[in-house]
């Protein structure tokens, strides 16, 4: 297929900036970053915390993930890729700063910060405005800043100016992915904002106790009454902190004096409530420690991904399919379709195994085992039935093929048959 022309593809571009103009080049560079300008920043929390580890381990799992516009038979079933600039979008780049799995990544972070957001198609073959059939040249993740009854405002990143602007956008153009946690995460007394709100409470004494600032009441062995004793007391408490200034921090005491640390036990309380608030989370969204530091076995990993994984996955695609894929080309088979490779991780020949297991136990069809791990359906029809590969012929197949001896045999056989069972016990026994 050739490509279009340049002319061609500016043409029939529609941009969701600039007040819709099509896509052109610039001379103009844009503004300049040091930094990665698109980069997910957290609004709330800490990204020194558990919570940037958790965010981020999902949002590279659900990545992981193959998102493809395809097309599907009647029965749901992948057929094939279709070659669209959709598709390029989901398994090439989703923009030119992105590839398809950052993309996916940038937009489960954003979600699990705002609570919603938008990916939004910033450039498209067809006007996304009036039109419902549209192709996707590039798309966005994009920040929902306010709501309307049938659009909503988006701060989107513009690469061809450098900056964030804000754009109004149809309900029915941009996917708006809401987070299947948000009951857990986002809301404002949920388990991870409470986690959150603790952890930054613990940050925050850590420095400062980084500061120098150590809190210390020192007992003295006389009562401070009187200018000359509150004298004699300050100048006993300079003596400690010009002490403990020194290359290595180290003061001494008179053996009647005591100190006494007033942040210990606040501290010690607050890590017991962070370990009780993240034990709580781990259970509420179905994770555990040992996905995070790579040793769970396949029980842990299963119950992960049917409770996180999936759940997301699901609602990623399903605003994709409900905004981007018009009736018409869902009635041609269009549709966006997620392939997890369960099977990655596992070798070939236990991947064979697995497939014959479940055919020979009539689990699944051969179809359904192509379908899992990505296959194109067989067009052999036997491969859409559950039979038993190791028995040759159904049992019906045998019943209808019975017939009985008399009708196979010639006459003269069946006479001796006849006559042998005419014959006594007896008789047969003496010869």
């Amino acid at each position: 297929m050739d490509k279009p022309t340049l002319l061609a593809r500016v043409k029939n571009s529609w941009n969701a900036f600039r007040n819709r103009d099509p896509t052109i080049f610039y001379n103009e560079p844009g503004m300049s970053y040091t930094y990665y300008p698109d980069r997910v920043r957290f609004s709330r929390g800490n990204e020194r915390s558990i919570v940037t580890s958790v965010y981020n381990r999902i949002a590279m799992d659900v990545a992981a993930v193959t998102i493809k516009h395809c097309r599907v038979d009647s029965q749901g079933r992948y057929m094939e890729d279709i070659n669209s600039d959709l598709n390029n979008c989901l398994t090439l780049e989703a923009n030119i700063d992105q590839t398809h799995r950052e993309f996916i990544q940038d937009a489960v972070m954003s979600m699990f910060d705002e609570g919603a957001v938008a990916l939004v198609p910033v450039e498209a073959k067809g006007d996304v405005d009036l039109s419902e059939s549209f192709d996707i040249r590039s798309m966005r993740v994009g920040k929902i800043v306010e709501w309307f009854p049938r659009s909503v405002k988006v701060e989107v990143y513009n690469d061809r100016t450098g900056v964030k602007e804000i754009i109004m956008m149809r309900k029915k153009s941009v996917a708006i992915i809401k987070n299947p946690l948000y009951a857990v995460i986002n809301e404002p007394n949920s388990t991870m904002k409470r986690l959150v709100r603790k952890l930054n409470i613990l940050d925050a004494i850590d420095e400062q106790s980084g500061s120098g600032k150590l809190d210390l009441i020192i007992q003295l062995p006389y009562a401070v009454k009187g200018e000359l004793k509150q004298q004699q007391a300050e100048k006993r408490r300079s003596d400690i902190v010009d002490q403990l200034r020194g290359p290595f921090g180290i003061a001494y005491i008179d053996g009647t004096e005591k100190v006494i640390q007033l942040n210990r036990p606040i501290e010690n309380n607050l890590m017991k409530q962070i370990e009780y608030l993240t034990s709580m989370l781990y259970s509420q969204i179905g994770m555990d420690q040992s996905i995070l530091d790579g040793t769970a076995d396949e029980k842990t990993m299963l119950n992960y991904n049917n409770r996180i994984i999936e759940p997301i996955v699901s609602a990623i695609i399903d605003s994709m399919k409900r905004s981007w894929i018009s009736k018409t080309a869902r009635s041609q088979g269009q549709t966006i379709m997620a392939f997890s490779e369960p099977f990655k991780l596992v070798p070939v020949n236990n991947i064979a195994e697995i497939a014959d297991k479940f055919t020979r136990n009539e689990i699944l069809t051969s179809n359904e085992i192509r379908q899992i791990i990505g296959f194109k359906p067989s067009d052999d029809p036997k491969a859409d039935k559950l039979i038993n590969s190791n028995i040759s012929q159904a049992k019906e197949d045998i019943t209808t093929d019975y017939q009985p001896i008399g009708d196979t045999v010639p006459n003269s056989l069946a006479g001796s048959f006849e006559r042998l069972l005419s014959t006594p016990i007896s008789e047969l026994m003496n010869k």
